[in-house]
């Protein structure tokens, strides 16, 4: 994974994130949120700066990472600001990841954070989708350790960023990205009408 600091891929707008080649399209898909409730994803986002990211709550590092470098950022907005942001964190690991754990682990961050559970099967569809690569358990290889339960889940590293104004990922954040490289873009990317 690179990370954000080292890449010197063109950076619009002066965005500390990574360009993406080509936008990607907000899909349309329907999960579980924490409380059991269905969660349209495209509608329930529509109009907001939407952080999907895709992780697991028994992660060592990348996410954690990023979701206490968001919520760290986040707290830097005014309220308004902070009222048209939607994080959304989908489970890459659902076997483990049961609804009260990830709503737990979420609100160690922040209690706004969407958790969204389902299938694999339909979360990696997802995934597909949006260009991303599957997720799946795989066992400690050398330099990392499994974790308690024997596993870690392969998974990507990037979060994207969907425009309010036009509903597509055009910004990417690769595992590396700030704390002070949110700060700076969040503000751009709510303003920014591509």
């Amino acid at each position: 994974m690179a990370c954000a600091s080292g890449d010197s891929a063109p950076r619009p707008h002066n965005l500390r994130g990574t360009a993406l080649p080509e936008a990607i399209g907000k899909a349309s898909f329907t999960l579980a949120d924490t409380d059991g409730n269905p969660f349209d994803f495209r509608v329930r986002t529509d109009g907001k700066l939407t952080l999907l990211f895709f992780g697991y709550t028994y992660c060592p590092d990348v996410c954690p990472v990023h979701m206490a470098n968001i919520a760290n950022a986040l707290r830097m907005l005014t309220h308004e600001q902070r009222s048209q942001v939607s994080v959304v964190f989908v489970t890459t690991d659902p076997e483990r990841d049961t609804p009260q754990r990830l709503r737990s682990w979420l609100d160690a961050f922040d209690r706004t954070f969407v958790g969204l559970v389902g299938p694999l099967e339909d979360v990696n569809a997802i995934q597909k989708e949006m260009k991303l690569g599957d997720a799946y358990a795989m066992e400690g290889t050398e330099g990392t350790l499994p974790d308690s339960a024997g596993y870690l889940v392969a998974h990507a590293g990037q979060v994207l960023a969907f425009s309010p104004s036009d509903n597509l990922a055009h910004i990417a954040y690769p595992f590396g990205a700030r704390q002070a490289d949110w700060t700076h873009d969040i503000p751009i990317l709510l303003e920014l009408r591509w």
